[in-house]
């Protein structure tokens, strides 16, 4: 049996991080996974700021990875308010990184055979023997099971549940990385060692340092990663948001070299009339702005006879829960231990589907319950969410804490 185990073969849609966690677990239990990306080039300058989640943490070490430098180790937060005076701290103990930290150990750790770029899935086929995927350049891939880890543009979604479809959840966000030494000495010292964040009203920035470039941890060679969430009407202010110079209109996204000069413009204006000081500072450093509009996306079903969606392909929450790396990776996990427990590869995924799909729908729960007061538009039940978990205190207590998952 282990030996025809051995030879089963998995096809990942999606290079991304979905895709190399679930690769790793299902090659330590003998799988041969193979990646198939849509994208011609790596993908390791995307991204910006994670919260390392301790579960995260103990994944990435049992599949045997060096995490002494994954990034940095913080043990504070605290609250500014627009005249930049700490109105409220709590301690939290937390290592904050970079994506492209741990893209890089989950990339290099993959041989290269086994990452093919430059493919995106057109469609695929299965019956009781196995899968046919077919990929854009006429190429096709046989396998035992289908993974969909192609994230919120999800081929592999699209095919199985045509009508899930990301909802915008009302507000955007604002990213950019800022190199530590480009921090004046003050404002380095105010900001630099904690989780910081200011709450204009209707709004909430957060700043925090992670790894640099080339994962470098060492004092001076660090970023500092900001995040400003900012109501915006679906109706009529997304649309300008996504709206190049050329007048071209993208869907969900902006490439941040596309984001027009006005629209970066008004948002520095923003930040000099309704941030702290600190933040003023640190917005003015910013080069190139990255435009995030915020989508919530909940799959009602993951397993789909030899195929599975996971990590944002599956469900997609707002960024405040700060579960999307580690999500991803108890994805990964369960799948490959539903599937070392069952040779019958559709049995497998029902038991994923089943151990998985009550998950998501909680993190989506609780991250809509922390974003509510940040929408542009609000239900009486919204208006309820947002004065409980809108309030500095809680603030501070909720964003990016998993404790809910186990309470």
């Amino acid at each position: 049996m282990a030996q025809r185990r051995s030879r089963r073969r998995a096809l990942i849609v999606g290079g991304s991080m979905s895709g190399l966690l679930a690769a790793a677990m299902l090659g330590r239990r003998g799988w041969q996974a193979e990646i198939f990306e849509r994208v011609p080039g790596e993908l390791a300058d995307r991204g910006a700021g994670i919260v390392a989640q301790s579960g995260l943490i103990a994944q990435l070490a049992a599949l045997g990875f060096d995490l002494r430098d994954l990034g940095v180790e913080i043990t504070a937060r605290k609250m500014l308010d627009g005249d930049g005076r700490v109105v409220a701290t709590r301690e939290c103990r937390q290592v904050l990184t970079a994506w492209e930290r741990v893209y890089r150990l989950l990339r290099d750790a993959l041989p290269g055979e086994r990452y093919r770029r430059g493919l995106a899935l057109q469609a695929f086929e299965q019956n009781s023997r196995g899968v046919l995927a077919h990929f854009s350049d006429g190429s096709t891939a046989q396998g035992d099971v289908l993974i969909g880890a192609d994230g919120l543009r999800s081929t592999v979604r699209r095919q199985c549940l045509p009508a899930a479809a990301p909802l915008y959840a009302g507000y955007v966000a604002w990213r950019a990385l800022i190199p530590e030494g480009a921090l004046p000495p003050a404002i380095h010292a105010d900001l630099f060692e904690a989780m910081s964040f200011c709450l204009p009203p209707g709004e909430q920035f957060i700043g925090y340092p992670i790894a640099g470039r080339d994962s470098e941890v060492r004092p001076g060679q660090r970023r500092y990663n900001i995040v400003w969430y900012r109501p915006a009407d679906e109706g009529s202010e997304l649309p300008a948001l996504l709206t190049d110079e050329h007048g071209v209109t993208h869907a969900i996204s902006i490439p941040p070299p596309l984001i027009r000069r006005d629209a970066i413009a008004a948002m520095r204006a923003a930040a000099e009339r309704l941030l702290a000081p600190q933040f003023r500072a640190v917005v003015r450093l910013i080069e190139e702005p990255l435009l995030q509009p915020i989508y919530d996306l909940a799959s009602p079903r993951l397993a789909f006879g030899r195929a599975a969606i996971i990590g944002d392909a599956a469900f997609v929450a707002r960024p405040h829960v700060g579960a999307g790396v580690s999500k991803a990776a108890d994805d990964a996990q369960a799948l490959a231990e539903a599937l070392e427990a069952d040779a019958d590869v559709e049995a497998a995924l029902l038991r994923f589907e089943a151990a998985r799909l009550p998950v998501g729908h909680r993190i989506i729960e609780r991250a809509r319950h922390l974003g509510a007061y940040l929408q542009a538009t609000q239900s009486a039940e919204e208006q309820n969410r947002a004065a409980r978990h809108g309030i500095p205190e809680a603030v501070l207590a909720e964003t990016a804490v998993l404790d809910f998952l186990h309470g």
